[in-house]
């Protein structure tokens, strides 16, 4: 895991490396995109983590806060990259909530303009009432 001599990594490759995100450049998108902060403050990817920092992960609904414990620039099994990091219990409990949250509420997709069978049904559904 810890490479000698590395003290520091690029936080985009530690992201790719820890298994958050599936390629590199996602990654660095994501920290382009103020996805990502290291001890609360918006970061670029070429912004070394260091062990002990603090990252929060905004991944679609959730976001993670991490702590770092170990570094590596190289992407192995998954068994590995969850020892590169520790999510931390107030993040757990958050994500749970959520997570049943959104299992309960339906979740509103706009698809667009209706459909010809969409646009029937919907003078249908207002001619009934």
């Amino acid at each position: 895991m810890d490479e000698p001599g590395a003290g520091k990594v690029r936080i985009d490759k530690w992201l790719w490396a820890a298994r958050f995100f599936k390629t590199r450049s996602l990654a660095s998108q994501a920290v382009d995109g103020g996805k990502v902060h290291c001890n609360g403050d918006r970061v670029k990817p070429a912004r070394a983590v260091h062990t002990g920092d603090e990252l929060r992960i905004r991944q679609g609904p959730y976001e993670l806060i991490v702590l770092v414990r170990a570094l590596s620039e190289r992407r192995g099994p998954a068994s590995e990259a969850v020892l590169l990091y520790e999510e931390t219990p107030a993040s757990i409990a958050t994500r749970e909530v959520l997570k049943e949250q959104l299992r309960i509420e339906p979740v509103y997709e706009n698809k667009g303009r209706p459909t010809k069978r969409d646009r029937r049904h919907i003078t249908r559904f207002n001619e009934g009432h």
